[in-house]
Protein backbone atom coordinates (compact mmCIF):
# COMPACT_ATOMS: atom_id res chain seq x y z
CA UNK A 1 0.00 0.00 0.00
CA UNK A 2 0.79 3.78 -0.62
CA UNK A 3 1.28 5.72 2.54
CA UNK A 4 -0.16 9.17 2.36
CA UNK A 5 2.23 11.86 2.88
CA UNK A 6 0.74 13.79 6.21
CA UNK A 7 1.13 17.41 7.00
CA UNK A 8 -0.05 19.20 10.03
CA UNK A 9 0.05 22.96 9.66
CA UNK A 10 0.10 25.11 13.17
CA UNK A 11 -0.81 28.91 12.60
CA UNK A 12 -2.78 31.61 14.47
CA UNK A 13 -6.05 33.00 13.54
CA UNK A 14 -5.17 35.60 11.22
CA UNK A 15 -2.81 34.65 9.43
CA UNK A 16 -4.02 33.31 6.52
CA UNK A 17 -3.97 29.46 6.93
CA UNK A 18 -7.26 29.01 5.41
CA UNK A 19 -5.73 30.10 2.05
CA UNK A 20 -2.66 28.41 2.73
CA UNK A 21 -4.42 24.96 2.92
CA UNK A 22 -6.19 26.11 -0.48
CA UNK A 23 -2.74 26.41 -1.91
CA UNK A 24 -1.73 23.02 -0.81
CA UNK A 25 -4.94 21.40 -2.08
CA UNK A 26 -4.90 23.17 -5.56
CA UNK A 27 -1.29 22.30 -5.76
CA UNK A 28 -1.80 18.69 -5.47
CA UNK A 29 -4.63 18.74 -8.03
CA UNK A 30 -1.96 20.71 -10.33
CA UNK A 31 0.14 18.28 -9.79
CA UNK A 32 -2.15 15.40 -10.76
CA UNK A 33 -2.39 13.88 -7.21
CA UNK A 34 -5.46 13.03 -4.74
CA UNK A 35 -5.25 15.09 -1.39
CA UNK A 36 -7.55 15.97 1.79
CA UNK A 37 -7.69 19.23 3.94
CA UNK A 38 -9.13 19.32 6.72
CA UNK A 39 -9.28 22.28 10.18
CA UNK A 40 -9.59 23.18 13.37
CA UNK A 41 -10.06 26.78 13.66
CA UNK A 42 -9.40 29.47 16.50
CA UNK A 43 -11.79 31.30 18.10
CA UNK A 44 -10.97 34.85 17.27
CA UNK A 45 -8.44 36.91 15.14
CA UNK A 46 -4.83 35.98 16.31
CA UNK A 47 -5.37 34.33 19.26
CA UNK A 48 -6.50 30.90 18.71
CA UNK A 49 -4.41 28.16 17.61
CA UNK A 50 -5.83 27.12 14.04
CA UNK A 51 -4.41 23.96 12.50
CA UNK A 52 -5.05 22.72 9.31
CA UNK A 53 -3.95 18.66 8.21
CA UNK A 54 -3.56 18.03 4.87
CA UNK A 55 -3.11 14.49 3.49
CA UNK A 56 -1.55 13.56 -0.45
CA UNK A 57 -1.59 10.46 -2.15
CA UNK A 58 2.39 10.85 -3.53
CA UNK A 59 1.18 9.07 -6.62
CA UNK A 60 -0.59 9.68 -9.58
CA UNK A 61 -4.03 7.59 -9.78
CA UNK A 62 -4.26 5.58 -12.67
CA UNK A 63 -7.41 4.90 -14.74
CA UNK A 64 -10.07 3.26 -12.81
CA UNK A 65 -7.87 3.02 -9.96
CA UNK A 66 -9.62 3.63 -6.69
CA UNK A 67 -9.43 6.72 -5.11
CA UNK A 68 -7.83 6.48 -1.39
CA UNK A 69 -9.38 7.05 1.54
CA UNK A 70 -7.28 10.09 3.80
CA UNK A 71 -7.87 10.34 7.41
CA UNK A 72 -9.65 13.30 8.86
CA UNK A 73 -6.98 13.96 11.97
CA UNK A 74 -3.74 13.87 12.66
CA UNK A 75 -2.46 10.38 14.31
CA UNK A 76 0.48 11.13 16.89
CA UNK A 77 3.65 9.90 15.31
CA UNK A 78 2.78 9.66 12.30
CA UNK A 79 3.30 13.28 10.81
CA UNK A 80 5.61 13.69 7.79
CA UNK A 81 5.78 17.43 7.98
CA UNK A 82 4.69 19.76 10.55
CA UNK A 83 4.88 23.36 10.21
CA UNK A 84 4.50 26.22 12.49
CA UNK A 85 4.46 29.92 12.59
CA UNK A 86 5.35 30.68 16.05
CA UNK A 87 7.56 28.91 18.47
CA UNK A 88 5.21 27.93 21.76
CA UNK A 89 2.92 26.65 19.40
CA UNK A 90 5.35 24.07 18.10
CA UNK A 91 6.44 23.00 21.44
CA UNK A 92 2.62 22.81 22.02
CA UNK A 93 2.45 20.18 19.15
CA UNK A 94 5.40 18.44 20.25
CA UNK A 95 3.87 18.18 23.62
CA UNK A 96 0.78 16.16 22.52
CA UNK A 97 3.27 13.50 21.11
CA UNK A 98 2.23 14.76 17.03
CA UNK A 99 5.66 14.44 15.73
CA UNK A 100 8.05 11.59 16.17
CA UNK A 101 11.70 11.58 16.08
CA UNK A 102 11.90 8.67 13.45
CA UNK A 103 9.58 9.88 10.84
CA UNK A 104 8.70 14.03 11.06
CA UNK A 105 10.53 17.15 9.62
CA UNK A 106 9.94 20.33 11.64
CA UNK A 107 9.91 23.11 10.16
CA UNK A 108 9.17 25.81 13.05
CA UNK A 109 9.16 30.04 13.16
CA UNK A 110 11.18 31.36 15.67
CA UNK A 111 8.62 34.44 16.40
CA UNK A 112 6.62 34.83 19.30
CA UNK A 113 2.91 35.75 19.92
CA UNK A 114 3.04 36.05 23.80
CA UNK A 115 0.03 33.78 24.92
CA UNK A 116 -2.58 35.22 27.47
CA UNK A 117 -0.87 33.50 30.16
CA UNK A 118 2.39 34.88 29.44
CA UNK A 119 0.87 38.40 29.22
CA UNK A 120 -1.24 37.93 32.53
CA UNK A 121 1.78 37.97 34.42
CA UNK A 122 2.87 40.74 36.93
CA UNK A 123 6.46 40.08 36.05
CA UNK A 124 8.17 38.87 32.74
CA UNK A 125 6.07 36.36 32.32
CA UNK A 126 7.39 35.19 28.59
CA UNK A 127 8.22 31.17 27.90
CA UNK A 128 12.35 31.07 27.24
CA UNK A 129 13.20 30.26 23.94
CA UNK A 130 15.88 28.32 24.57
CA UNK A 131 14.24 26.14 26.34
CA UNK A 132 11.60 25.94 23.52
CA UNK A 133 14.24 24.79 21.25
CA UNK A 134 15.55 22.49 23.92
CA UNK A 135 12.13 20.85 24.00
CA UNK A 136 11.29 20.48 20.42
CA UNK A 137 14.73 19.41 19.43
CA UNK A 138 14.58 15.42 20.38
CA UNK A 139 11.32 14.81 18.42
CA UNK A 140 12.14 15.80 14.74
CA UNK A 141 14.15 13.67 12.43
CA UNK A 142 15.10 17.32 10.59
CA UNK A 143 14.31 20.17 12.24
CA UNK A 144 14.67 23.92 10.58
CA UNK A 145 14.22 27.04 12.09
CA UNK A 146 13.05 30.12 10.10
CA UNK A 147 11.85 33.52 10.93
CA UNK A 148 8.31 33.75 9.12
CA UNK A 149 7.61 37.46 10.24
CA UNK A 150 11.21 38.50 9.25
CA UNK A 151 10.72 36.96 6.01
CA UNK A 152 6.74 38.38 5.55
CA UNK A 153 7.89 41.46 5.66
CA UNK A 154 10.83 41.67 3.39
CA UNK A 155 8.14 40.44 0.97
CA UNK A 156 5.13 42.72 2.17
CA UNK A 157 3.04 39.88 2.45
CA UNK A 158 1.43 37.56 5.09
CA UNK A 159 2.62 34.60 6.63
CA UNK A 160 1.19 32.03 4.96
CA UNK A 161 2.93 32.69 1.88
CA UNK A 162 6.60 32.25 3.94
CA UNK A 163 4.77 28.91 5.08
CA UNK A 164 3.77 27.76 1.90
CA UNK A 165 7.61 28.41 1.10
CA UNK A 166 8.58 26.50 3.32
CA UNK A 167 6.44 23.87 2.65
CA UNK A 168 7.43 23.31 -1.19
CA UNK A 169 11.55 23.90 0.81
CA UNK A 170 11.51 20.86 2.92
CA UNK A 171 11.64 18.33 0.24
CA UNK A 172 8.72 16.36 1.65
CA UNK A 173 6.34 17.02 -0.89
CA UNK A 174 5.78 14.69 -3.28
CA UNK A 175 6.12 17.42 -6.38
CA UNK A 176 8.49 20.78 -7.07
CA UNK A 177 7.75 24.16 -6.90
CA UNK A 178 5.65 25.19 -10.51
CA UNK A 179 2.75 23.16 -8.99
CA UNK A 180 2.63 25.66 -5.90
CA UNK A 181 3.78 28.72 -7.23
CA UNK A 182 0.77 27.49 -10.37
CA UNK A 183 -1.84 27.51 -6.76
CA UNK A 184 -0.92 30.71 -6.29
CA UNK A 185 -1.85 32.08 -9.31
CA UNK A 186 -4.44 29.80 -9.59
CA UNK A 187 -6.16 30.92 -6.13
CA UNK A 188 -5.30 34.52 -7.23
CA UNK A 189 -5.43 36.30 -3.54
CA UNK A 190 -1.78 38.66 -3.42
CA UNK A 191 -0.37 37.00 -6.37
CA UNK A 192 2.90 39.14 -6.24
CA UNK A 193 3.44 39.61 -3.03
CA UNK A 194 2.40 35.98 -1.79
CA UNK A 195 5.29 34.72 -4.55
CA UNK A 196 8.00 36.68 -3.22
CA UNK A 197 7.21 35.75 0.21
CA UNK A 198 7.15 31.69 -1.50
CA UNK A 199 10.63 32.15 -2.89
CA UNK A 200 12.39 33.72 0.03
CA UNK A 201 11.46 30.75 2.29
CA UNK A 202 11.48 28.01 -0.68
CA UNK A 203 15.23 29.37 -1.56
CA UNK A 204 16.37 29.21 2.46
CA UNK A 205 15.54 25.87 2.86
CA UNK A 206 16.28 24.44 -0.29
CA UNK A 207 20.05 25.86 0.13
CA UNK A 208 19.82 24.65 3.46
CA UNK A 209 19.28 21.39 2.23
CA UNK A 210 21.89 21.35 -0.20
CA UNK A 211 24.55 22.23 2.19
CA UNK A 212 23.42 19.50 4.24
CA UNK A 213 23.51 16.78 1.61
CA UNK A 214 27.47 18.54 0.31
CA UNK A 215 28.58 17.61 4.32
CA UNK A 216 27.32 14.24 4.67
CA UNK A 217 28.60 13.73 0.86
CA UNK A 218 32.25 15.06 1.92
CA UNK A 219 31.49 12.99 5.33
CA UNK A 220 30.79 10.08 3.73
CA UNK A 221 33.57 10.09 1.63
CA UNK A 222 36.82 10.64 4.12
CA UNK A 223 35.39 8.42 7.06
CA UNK A 224 33.47 5.41 7.72
CA UNK A 225 30.05 4.98 7.38
CA UNK A 226 28.15 5.45 10.50
CA UNK A 227 24.86 4.64 11.88
CA UNK A 228 22.70 7.69 11.03
CA UNK A 229 22.72 10.49 13.62
CA UNK A 230 19.82 12.90 14.02
CA UNK A 231 21.14 16.51 12.58
CA UNK A 232 21.85 19.05 14.86
CA UNK A 233 18.87 21.93 13.81
CA UNK A 234 19.85 25.77 13.17
CA UNK A 235 20.00 27.42 16.22
CA UNK A 236 17.08 29.69 16.60
CA UNK A 237 17.42 33.06 15.22
CA UNK A 238 17.39 35.61 18.14
CA UNK A 239 15.36 38.65 17.98
CA UNK A 240 16.98 41.94 16.54
CA UNK A 241 18.71 44.38 19.88
CA UNK A 242 18.61 47.70 19.18
CA UNK A 243 21.76 49.14 18.53
CA UNK A 244 23.52 50.59 21.63
CA UNK A 245 23.36 54.33 21.34
CA UNK A 246 27.18 56.05 22.18
CA UNK A 247 27.11 56.73 26.14
CA UNK A 248 29.80 59.94 26.61
CA UNK A 249 32.96 59.39 27.76
CA UNK A 250 32.29 61.36 31.01
CA UNK A 251 29.81 58.80 31.94
CA UNK A 252 32.29 55.86 30.40
CA UNK A 253 35.22 56.81 33.02
CA UNK A 254 32.19 57.62 36.06
CA UNK A 255 30.24 54.16 35.82
CA UNK A 256 31.98 50.32 35.87
CA UNK A 257 31.13 48.72 32.40
CA UNK A 258 28.94 46.48 34.08
CA UNK A 259 26.41 48.85 33.95
CA UNK A 260 27.80 50.91 30.49
CA UNK A 261 25.40 49.36 27.82
CA UNK A 262 22.41 49.98 29.76
CA UNK A 263 23.11 53.03 31.08
CA UNK A 264 23.38 54.25 27.47
CA UNK A 265 19.83 52.99 26.41
CA UNK A 266 18.46 54.88 29.68
CA UNK A 267 20.73 57.99 29.00
CA UNK A 268 19.11 58.29 25.61
CA UNK A 269 16.03 57.53 26.63
CA UNK A 270 15.47 60.03 28.89
CA UNK A 271 17.06 62.47 26.91
CA UNK A 272 14.28 61.95 24.30
CA UNK A 273 11.83 61.89 26.67
CA UNK A 274 12.47 65.32 28.77
CA UNK A 275 16.14 67.40 27.42
CA UNK A 276 19.32 66.96 28.61
CA UNK A 277 19.04 68.49 32.06
CA UNK A 278 16.53 65.27 33.30
CA UNK A 279 19.26 62.99 32.02
CA UNK A 280 21.51 64.73 33.91
CA UNK A 281 19.58 64.72 37.21
CA UNK A 282 19.22 60.77 36.41
CA UNK A 283 22.98 60.54 36.52
CA UNK A 284 23.92 61.86 39.41
CA UNK A 285 20.69 59.94 41.39
CA UNK A 286 22.28 56.53 39.91
CA UNK A 287 25.66 57.98 41.25
CA UNK A 288 24.38 58.00 44.83
CA UNK A 289 23.54 54.36 44.37
CA UNK A 290 26.57 53.58 42.99
CA UNK A 291 29.24 55.25 45.49
CA UNK A 292 26.72 54.11 48.13
CA UNK A 293 27.12 50.37 46.96
CA UNK A 294 31.17 51.04 46.78
CA UNK A 295 30.55 52.38 50.60
CA UNK A 296 28.92 48.91 51.93
CA UNK A 297 30.45 46.59 49.29
CA UNK A 298 34.42 47.64 49.11
CA UNK A 299 35.36 44.33 47.98
CA UNK A 300 33.41 44.20 44.83
CA UNK A 301 31.45 41.16 46.05
CA UNK A 302 28.19 42.11 44.58
CA UNK A 303 29.99 43.10 41.29
CA UNK A 304 27.84 46.46 40.93
CA UNK A 305 24.56 44.44 41.18
CA UNK A 306 22.60 47.18 43.03
CA UNK A 307 23.53 49.69 40.57
CA UNK A 308 22.71 47.81 37.76
CA UNK A 309 19.33 47.38 38.98
CA UNK A 310 18.86 50.85 39.58
CA UNK A 311 20.34 51.91 36.41
CA UNK A 312 17.43 49.88 34.63
CA UNK A 313 14.39 50.75 36.94
CA UNK A 314 15.08 54.42 37.93
CA UNK A 315 14.91 55.25 34.23
CA UNK A 316 11.54 53.18 33.75
CA UNK A 317 10.14 55.12 36.57
CA UNK A 318 11.71 58.69 35.70
CA UNK A 319 10.55 58.01 32.23
CA UNK A 320 6.62 57.25 33.25
CA UNK A 321 3.79 57.44 30.82
CA UNK A 322 1.72 60.38 30.98
CA UNK A 323 -0.73 61.60 27.91
CA UNK A 324 2.52 64.08 26.56
CA UNK A 325 4.70 60.59 26.38
CA UNK A 326 1.69 58.63 24.98
CA UNK A 327 0.94 61.61 22.19
CA UNK A 328 4.09 61.40 20.92
CA UNK A 329 4.13 57.45 20.76
CA UNK A 330 0.84 57.44 18.87
CA UNK A 331 2.37 59.89 16.00
CA UNK A 332 5.63 57.85 15.46
CA UNK A 333 6.59 56.82 12.54
CA UNK A 334 7.45 53.46 13.54
CA UNK A 335 4.15 52.87 14.96
CA UNK A 336 2.29 54.14 11.54
CA UNK A 337 4.89 51.85 9.54
CA UNK A 338 3.83 49.09 11.94
CA UNK A 339 0.63 49.32 11.72
CA UNK A 340 0.59 49.33 7.27
CA UNK A 341 1.89 46.41 7.63
CA UNK A 342 0.29 44.41 9.68
CA UNK A 343 -2.83 44.97 7.89
CA UNK A 344 -0.76 44.58 4.68
CA UNK A 345 -1.23 48.17 2.83
CA UNK A 346 0.34 48.85 -0.17
CA UNK A 347 1.88 51.81 -0.85
CA UNK A 348 -0.90 53.20 -3.29
CA UNK A 349 -3.22 52.62 -0.45
CA UNK A 350 -4.57 54.37 2.19
CA UNK A 351 -5.11 53.30 6.29
CA UNK A 352 -7.17 55.11 8.58
CA UNK A 353 -6.42 54.82 11.97
CA UNK A 354 -8.67 55.40 14.84
CA UNK A 355 -6.92 55.82 18.14
CA UNK A 356 -9.31 55.81 21.41
CA UNK A 357 -8.67 57.45 24.24
CA UNK A 358 -10.37 58.31 27.77
CA UNK A 359 -8.31 60.53 30.02
CA UNK A 360 -9.94 60.99 33.27
CA UNK A 361 -9.53 63.45 36.35
CA UNK A 362 -5.70 61.26 37.08
CA UNK A 363 -4.59 62.20 33.46
CA UNK A 364 -5.82 65.33 32.84
CA UNK A 365 -4.50 66.56 36.65
CA UNK A 366 -1.67 65.26 36.36
CA UNK A 367 -0.59 67.61 33.84
CA UNK A 368 -1.52 70.71 35.95
CA UNK A 369 -0.16 73.13 38.57
CA UNK A 370 -0.31 71.77 42.31
CA UNK A 371 -3.22 73.98 42.89
CA UNK A 372 -5.51 73.42 40.04
CA UNK A 373 -4.72 70.08 40.15
CA UNK A 374 -5.44 69.37 43.68
CA UNK A 375 -9.00 71.04 43.50
CA UNK A 376 -9.82 69.47 40.07
CA UNK A 377 -9.26 65.64 42.45
CA UNK A 378 -11.33 66.96 44.77
CA UNK A 379 -14.29 68.12 42.67
CA UNK A 380 -13.67 64.12 41.34
CA UNK A 381 -13.47 63.16 44.32
CA UNK A 382 -16.85 64.72 45.65
CA UNK A 383 -18.84 63.40 42.89
CA UNK A 384 -17.69 59.90 43.89
CA UNK A 385 -18.82 59.95 47.67
CA UNK A 386 -22.05 61.00 45.91
CA UNK A 387 -22.29 58.05 44.06
CA UNK A 388 -21.81 59.01 40.72
CA UNK A 389 -19.05 57.68 37.90
CA UNK A 390 -15.47 59.27 38.35
CA UNK A 391 -15.49 61.67 35.54
CA UNK A 392 -13.68 61.02 32.20
CA UNK A 393 -13.80 61.89 28.30
CA UNK A 394 -13.88 59.32 25.67
CA UNK A 395 -12.02 60.10 22.53
CA UNK A 396 -12.19 58.88 19.18
CA UNK A 397 -8.97 60.40 17.33
CA UNK A 398 -8.63 59.84 13.01
CA UNK A 399 -4.66 60.27 13.57
CA UNK A 400 -4.56 59.75 9.67
CA UNK A 401 -6.70 63.15 9.28
CA UNK A 402 -5.22 66.83 9.74
CA UNK A 403 -7.38 67.42 12.55
CA UNK A 404 -6.50 64.15 14.72
CA UNK A 405 -2.81 64.67 13.90
CA UNK A 406 -2.66 67.89 14.97
CA UNK A 407 -4.44 67.71 17.81
CA UNK A 408 -1.65 65.00 19.11
CA UNK A 409 0.73 66.87 18.09
CA UNK A 410 0.02 69.97 20.09
CA UNK A 411 -0.22 67.61 23.10
CA UNK A 412 3.25 65.60 22.36
CA UNK A 413 4.13 69.36 22.14
CA UNK A 414 3.89 69.88 26.00
CA UNK A 415 7.11 68.75 27.84
CA UNK A 416 7.74 72.07 28.50
CA UNK A 417 4.64 71.34 30.93
CA UNK A 418 5.30 68.16 32.62
CA UNK A 419 7.92 69.98 34.95
CA UNK A 420 5.35 72.44 36.20
CA UNK A 421 2.70 69.60 36.87
CA UNK A 422 1.45 67.75 39.71
CA UNK A 423 2.39 64.40 38.14
CA UNK A 424 5.67 65.41 38.30
CA UNK A 425 6.34 66.88 41.51
CA UNK A 426 4.67 63.67 43.07
CA UNK A 427 7.16 61.35 40.76
CA UNK A 428 10.11 62.93 41.74
CA UNK A 429 9.47 62.84 45.42
CA UNK A 430 8.45 58.80 45.39
CA UNK A 431 11.70 58.50 43.91
CA UNK A 432 13.67 60.03 46.38
CA UNK A 433 12.19 57.72 48.72
CA UNK A 434 13.08 54.94 46.60
CA UNK A 435 16.35 55.75 46.18
CA UNK A 436 17.23 57.17 49.63
CA UNK A 437 16.15 53.53 50.98
CA UNK A 438 18.12 51.98 48.39
CA UNK A 439 21.08 54.19 49.35
CA UNK A 440 20.59 53.19 53.32
CA UNK A 441 20.02 49.94 52.28
CA UNK A 442 23.71 49.40 49.95
CA UNK A 443 25.49 50.85 52.57
CA UNK A 444 24.70 48.98 54.96
CA UNK A 445 24.70 45.52 53.25
CA UNK A 446 25.23 45.26 49.12
CA UNK A 447 22.34 42.17 49.57
CA UNK A 448 19.91 44.60 51.07
CA UNK A 449 20.58 47.32 48.35
CA UNK A 450 20.47 44.99 45.67
CA UNK A 451 16.50 43.94 46.66
CA UNK A 452 15.59 47.07 47.08
CA UNK A 453 17.05 48.77 43.93
CA UNK A 454 15.18 45.61 42.18
CA UNK A 455 12.02 46.65 44.19
CA UNK A 456 11.81 48.87 41.21
CA UNK A 457 10.10 46.37 38.78
CA UNK A 458 7.01 46.82 40.73
CA UNK A 459 6.37 50.19 39.29
CA UNK A 460 5.01 49.07 36.22
CA UNK A 461 1.62 49.67 33.87
CA UNK A 462 -0.60 52.96 34.01
CA UNK A 463 -3.65 54.03 36.03
CA UNK A 464 -4.34 51.90 38.88
CA UNK A 465 -1.95 49.01 38.50
CA UNK A 466 0.95 51.89 38.33
CA UNK A 467 -0.65 53.68 41.57
CA UNK A 468 -0.68 49.90 43.21
CA UNK A 469 2.80 49.15 42.07
CA UNK A 470 4.16 52.50 43.91
CA UNK A 471 2.16 51.51 47.33
CA UNK A 472 3.77 48.29 47.54
CA UNK A 473 6.80 49.12 47.30
CA UNK A 474 6.88 51.83 49.56
CA UNK A 475 5.09 50.25 52.37
CA UNK A 476 7.49 47.19 51.93
CA UNK A 477 10.58 50.02 51.87
CA UNK A 478 8.49 51.70 54.88
CA UNK A 479 8.04 47.81 56.84
CA UNK A 480 11.28 45.76 56.23
CA UNK A 481 14.19 48.04 55.39
CA UNK A 482 14.55 49.52 58.53
CA UNK A 483 13.25 46.44 60.53
CA UNK A 484 15.47 45.90 64.01
CA UNK A 485 17.22 42.36 62.14
CA UNK A 486 20.21 41.17 60.60
CA UNK A 487 20.49 42.93 57.01
CA UNK A 488 21.03 39.42 55.33
CA UNK A 489 17.48 39.07 56.93
CA UNK A 490 15.54 41.85 56.24
CA UNK A 491 17.50 41.49 52.52
CA UNK A 492 15.22 37.68 52.21
CA UNK A 493 12.07 39.41 53.62
CA UNK A 494 11.90 42.23 50.97
CA UNK A 495 12.90 39.53 48.38
CA UNK A 496 10.02 37.36 49.70
CA UNK A 497 7.79 40.23 49.64
CA UNK A 498 8.39 41.42 46.25
CA UNK A 499 7.78 38.00 45.20
CA UNK A 500 4.31 37.84 46.72
CA UNK A 501 3.61 41.56 45.26
CA UNK A 502 3.86 40.09 41.28
CA UNK A 503 2.69 36.74 42.05
CA UNK A 504 -0.86 38.52 43.55
CA UNK A 505 -2.48 41.53 42.17
CA UNK A 506 -4.89 41.68 44.74
CA UNK A 507 -2.27 41.94 47.50
CA UNK A 508 -3.01 38.49 49.75
CA UNK A 509 0.13 37.27 49.65
CA UNK A 510 2.00 40.24 50.03
CA UNK A 511 0.25 41.06 53.45
CA UNK A 512 0.94 37.66 54.54
CA UNK A 513 4.85 37.91 53.97
CA UNK A 514 4.54 41.20 55.53
CA UNK A 515 2.87 39.95 58.44
CA UNK A 516 5.53 36.97 58.62
CA UNK A 517 8.96 38.96 58.64
CA UNK A 518 7.63 41.39 61.66
CA UNK A 519 5.64 43.94 59.29
CA UNK A 520 2.38 45.81 58.93
CA UNK A 521 -0.82 44.58 56.22
CA UNK A 522 -1.11 47.02 53.80
CA UNK A 523 -4.07 49.18 55.30
CA UNK A 524 -7.42 49.04 53.84
CA UNK A 525 -8.18 51.26 50.74
CA UNK A 526 -11.95 53.15 50.93
CA UNK A 527 -13.86 52.14 48.28
CA UNK A 528 -17.42 53.89 47.05
CA UNK A 529 -20.11 51.30 47.62
CA UNK A 530 -23.19 52.02 45.26
CA UNK A 531 -26.53 50.77 45.44
CA UNK A 532 -28.87 50.60 42.55
CA UNK A 533 -33.17 50.45 42.45
CA UNK A 534 -33.71 46.55 41.68
CA UNK A 535 -35.72 46.85 38.02
CA UNK A 536 -39.00 45.31 37.95
CA UNK A 537 -39.17 42.13 35.66
CA UNK A 538 -40.91 43.11 32.03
Amino acid sequence: MTRPITILVCALGGEGGGVLAEWLYVAAAHAGLAAQCTSIPGVAQRTGATTYYVEIHPEPLAAGQRRPVFSLNPVPGGLDLMVSSELLETARQVGAGLPSRERTTIVSSTARSLTTSEKMQMSDGRSDDARLVAAIQPHARTLEFIDTEAMARQAGTVVSAVLFGAIAGSGVLPFGREPCEAAIRAVGKGVDSSLRGFALAHDALAARRTERARAEAYVAGVMTPAPAAVPVPAAAATPAVPAVPPLPAPLRERFPAQVHELLAHAHARLVDYQDADYAARYVERLARVLDAERAGDPAGAGAYATTLEATRWLALWMAFDDIVYVARLKLARSRIARVRREVGARDDEVVRIYDHFKPGVPELAGMLPQALANRLIAWDRRRAAAGREPWALPLALGTHGVLGALALRLVASLPWLRRRSQRFALEQRLIEQWLGAVERGAREHWALGHELASCGRLVKGYGSTNERGKDNLLHIVGQLATAPTPAGERAQAVHAARVAALADDAGRALDKVLVEHGGAARPPREQVVRFYRRRPNA
